[in-house]
């Protein structure tokens, strides 16, 4: 990206921040975030029609807003729209005649609405609707949040349908996502003001950058890829940066989040047939089970840390925990994710996914099935320590668990990475730069044993340490304290001795003098 594009960028992203701090008033950033991420999205959606509508009708010679009013055009263009986009916004809808409204002050909130309604009607019984369904559900146009009244609801509508008009989102450069960008740029935003809340919907970019380039090692084409626990999708769109993925799969348990998913899958350019989000509890309904492809070459995901799940008996009868013997704890079901996704890897599929260290070593059903993962079913291939407070909400340090079907000439032995030390100390939260994740990617590559970095350990190894995973075990980071000269201790305090008894001789005349007594013991008392 040359840099002209990247001062656009930036500038564009300062500016939308600005904007949507400048608006939402008294309400909470991550409520808002639903009002400005929905609007950017219609803006999107509303462009996409406008230059799809100008390819279609180029050689016709006519507008769209003229090909509506002829019957014949607009039952063409609808068919044409449903097919190619999957959703219909007529010209009146408009984004640009949104802005108009509000330029000659006719805008009010219930077009607003009306046009949301029209969109959304025109997917039922069309291959999109599940895509679409509810997408703007969150965007409430009638709550007080946004004003008591309708005028003032309008009010704060029209200034986000008027700052946006106003940020330019293009560039030449058609292969550069401007608005992708600037919108995966907010929901980081809205994430690093939303505490607790942030770890339900993003990844920050560094872990998601790592995740996604070591489940892409040598892979240049991924037919199916998914994350049980998807968020935004954010860290499942990543993916295709380094490998080119046919179809994304995810699951969501949270609505908002959901349709924050489903509307960044749309906004990246994701065809609505090439993506299936699913809304629920990934462990209590594996809709996986019910997709067109259940088995995954690549799989992502930073679930819910040490999350609460019923943990029922069940489960002992669900293929993806059965073999196991035992459940995940019903405080921790870390490693019920990790099942889940072991149970969906294709035959030479692989999966990365973050948990917190305690995986590593804690012990009753945890240690069962850590031992059952390494021994019966071989399939953990490294274990990588990061740094702590690398996430929005949580300060705790976590791990890398990369998993793999087929391990090759590596089936005997698990890498160890301690990349706990390598990050830049940010003002909230630590960084993971790319120098650090290159050399834990390239690390990994390599294979072999690194100076307080790096242990390929056996499985003998392994066994004789109980299974337990601990990295500390593995991979020695002791920095052993500096020898201390006593001697030299001891000429540095005589040293010391002789300047201070210097200086009480010079201080004793001036104590004498003043009739004081001299407060240090004298020389030669």
């Amino acid at each position: 990206m040359d840099n002209n594009i990247q001062s656009h960028q930036k500038e564009l992203c300062n500016k939308l921040w600005t904007m949507a701090n400048a608006l939402r008033g008294n309400m909470e950033a991550y409520e808002f975030k639903n009002y400005i991420l929905g609007m950017i999205f219609y803006y999107y959606l509303s462009d996409r029609t406008e230059k799809y509508m100008e390819n279609l009708l180029k050689d016709d010679g006519i507008d769209y807003e003229t090909a509506w009013k002829d019957d014949e055009y607009k039952e063409a263009v609808i068919e044409e729209s449903l097919r190619d986009l999957g959703f219909v916004i007529e010209p009146l809808f408009l984004f640009k005649n949104l802005v108009k409204m509000v330029e000659n002050r006719s805008f009010d909130i219930e077009f607003l609405q009306k046009a949301i309604n029209s969109l959304m009607e025109s997917t039922i019984g069309n291959e999109s609707q599940q895509d679409f369904e509810g997408l703007f559900s969150d965007m409430q146009l009638d709550s007080t949040k946004l004003g008591h009244t309708v005028k003032d609801r309008s009010s704060v509508m029209a200034k986000i349908i008027a700052a946006l008009d106003e940020i330019n989102f293009s560039v030449e450069d058609t292969k550069i996502d401007i608005l992708g960008n600037a919108y995966e740029y907010l929901i980081g935003q809205f994430a690093a003001t939303a505490g607790k809340k942030a770890g339900e919907f993003y990844t920050p970019s560094g872990p998601a950058e790592l995740l996604c380039r070591l489940a892409c090692l040598g892979l240049t084409d991924v037919k199916a890829a998914a994350d049980p626990t998807c968020g935004s999708g954010s860290l499942l769109l990543r993916l295709k940066n380094y490998a080119n993925v046919r179809l994304y799969y995810g699951q969501e348990l949270t609505s908002t989040t959901y349709n924050l998913a489903r509307m960044n899958m749309i906004l990246r350019g994701i065809p609505y047939n090439n993506f299936t989000i699913f809304n629920g509890d990934t462990l209590e309904h594996d809709y996986f089970d019910t997709a067109n492809e259940t088995k995954y070459r690549v799989q992502v995901a930073n679930p819910p840390y040490s999350a609460k799940w019923s943990a029922d008996n069940k489960f002992l009868e669900d293929d993806r925990f059965s073999q196991y013997g035992k459940l995940a704890p019903k405080s921790k079901a870390d490693f019920a994710f990790v099942q889940h996704m072991v149970y969906h890897m294709d035959e030479d599929g692989r999966a990365v996914v973050l948990l917190p260290h305690g995986v590593l070593f804690r012990g009753g059903a945890e240690e069962t099935i850590r031992k059952y993962l390494i021994e019966k079913l071989n399939v953990l291939d490294a274990v990588i320590g990061l740094p702590a407070n690398l996430f929005f909400g949580t300060g705790i340090p976590v791990c890398v668990l990369v998993l793999k079907k087929e391990r090759g000439g590596n089936s005997d032995n698990i890498l160890f990475i301690d990349a706990s030390k390598d990050f830049e100390a940010g003002k909230n939260q630590n960084i993971l730069r790319d120098c650090d994740i290159d050399k834990i990617v390239e690390t990994y590559e390599q294979r072999k044993d690194v100076d307080k970095y790096a242990h390929v350990a056996t499985m003998q190894e392994i066994a004789e340490n109980g299974f337990n995973l601990n990295i500390p075990r593995y991979v020695d980071t002791f920095e052993p304290e500096e020898e201390i000269d006593l001697n030299e201790v001891a000429a540095e305090i005589r040293k010391l001795q002789r300047e201070t008894k210097d200086i009480d001789a010079e201080l004793k005349p001036f104590f004498d003098e003043l009739g004081l007594d001299f407060p240090f013991e004298a020389e030669g008392k």
